[in-house]
């Protein structure tokens, strides 16, 4: 099929390899020409696993574009850009809105097409993006086929490939039987798995087909913020489990791990730490708040999961007063700057908000990530914090160590030289990563979460 996706984010361009890995001739449009020229040069723009090699394989069916001039060509279009979080937690459909419009001013007469928000949106966008489209369509004076769906993506960053191709479930909400059709036909090759698998990216042993799931347009929507507020929820609940935990001399990890076993509750996202960041889980519980104050009704579950989340960044500071007594004038390391390991986004990483927390304390920061340290170099711009590339560099006469982010460069540091290194071996292990046992034995006074 002919399919297009505008905006080559994180969901854009991995929807985009995809489909065209599985064999789809694919167009990728975005307003950025530095990008476009990267992509067109098989330069990934994101840290992102097994990206580079699928630009380099998918070339031949897979184009970089600055604008829209083939949309009449395309049966499918996907708006993936970005929604950014307003001042009072609404999303921002600003960009949503002009994609919609730019194509209802390229769609070509007769042309038949489904045009698909791929984008996390609140309630009703989807509705507004149809009324706009058919709206300038009219204004055109255009008779065309336009069937409408929304299709959230449920990807995880630094496993968004695995994600796509081996999918637990595919939801589309549409207004049509055309829209469902042609989306079904789309994703064959993903919900048959007939695809051959990329040699670096196995089919998971055990990995049963996807379901699809067809509803209306609202109730997709829904989906996509119901599943991420409850995922924040299960974090959040663990880390509230590991502060009574602290209390009462029990070990969070052991809990959960006891717990995880039920089949009913699962193991994933029970990890206690230092809470939630990233593009999705803020923004989203955040949106979701928002709408439900629109029709007057109250959420007090997620906002307590929310104010949990904000609460465990001030808790790893309270461990390092209780350790350094005084934080003013004391240097602190950061190991870890991204919101979570494989991937070099900082868009609300936990590690940037406690830079900032210590910073308005007193301290002096030097911080190290294997891979973020130019976006967070950019987000923490005018602010006094010290980069390393090396994170033996960055304990180098350090007061104390938080490890925020469970890169694996980190589990296998040398402990005794990275204590050595230290004014004062002392180590907050904000993401229990590491073996309590070992660190001690390597000289640390340890602290982890909930332990």
């Amino acid at each position: 099929m002919q399919v297009m996706v505008i905006g080559t984010g994180y969901v854009g361009l991995t929807t985009a390899i995809a489909l065209a890995y599985v064999g789809h001739q694919v167009t990728a449009v975005d307003t950025d020409a530095a990008k476009v020229a990267r992509l067109r040069d098989g330069v990934s723009p994101i840290h992102e696993f097994g990206v580079p090699q699928l630009l380099t394989h998918c070339a031949p069916r897979l184009h970089f574009t600055e604008t829209l001039e083939r949309v009449p060509a395309v049966e499918v279009i996907f708006i993936a850009v970005g929604t950014p979080p307003t001042a009072d937690g609404n999303a921002d459909l600003t960009f949503v809105e002009n994609v919609a419009r730019g194509v209802a001013a390229q769609i070509a007469p007769g042309q038949t097409c489904t045009l698909v928000v791929k984008s996390t949106v609140p309630i009703g966008t989807n509705q507004r993006i149809l009324s706009l489209v058919e709206r300038g369509l009219a204004a055109r004076g255009i008779d065309a086929r336009v069937a409408f769906a929304s299709n959230p993506e449920f990807l995880r960053e630094g496993m968004a490939l695995r994600d796509t191709f081996y999918p637990d479930r595919i939801v589309i909400g549409a207004g049509s039987a055309e829209a469902v059709a042609a989306l079904s036909r789309m994703y064959r090759p993903l919900l048959e798995q007939t695809f051959v698998p990329p040699s670096f990216l196995p089919r998971p042993d055990g990995y049963t087909l996807p379901n699809l799931v067809t509803t209306d347009l609202v109730s997709a929507e829904m989906t996509k913020y119901a599943a991420n507020a409850f995922l924040a929820l299960k974090i959040s609940y663990i880390n509230e489990i590991a502060g009574l935990c602290e209390k009462v001399g029990a070990d969070v990890t052991e809990v959960a791990r006891g717990i995880g076993l039920d089949s009913r509750i699962g193991h994933r996202f029970l990890s206690a730490g230092l809470g939630w960041g990233g593009s999705c889980f803020p923004k989203d519980t955040a949106a979701l708040l928002a709408v439900s104050d629109d029709y007057g009704y109250t959420m007090p579950i997620i906002q307590a999961a929310r104010e949990v989340n904000g609460r465990q960044r001030v808790h790893i500071i309270e461990k390092l007063q209780a350790a350094l007594k005084v934080l003013r004038g004391r240097t602190v390391g950061v190991l870890g700057l991204a919101f979570k390991p494989n991937t070099d986004d900082v868009r609300d990483a936990p590690a940037l908000e406690l830079i900032r927390m210590l910073l308005d304390r007193g301290s002096h920061v030097r911080a190290h990530d294997p891979v973020a340290i130019p976006n967070a170099r950019q987000a923490l711009a005018g602010l006094d914090v010290e980069f390393l590339d090396d994170p033996y560099a960055a304990a180098a006469r350090t007061d104390a160590l938080v490890l925020c982010t469970e890169w694996d460069d980190y589990y296998t540091l040398d402990l005794p030289r990275l204590a050595a290194a230290m004014k004062s071996p002392v180590l907050i292990d904000a993401r229990n990563h590491l073996v309590p046992g070992l660190a001690r034995d390597a000289g640390f006074a340890y602290y982890g979460v909930g332990r």
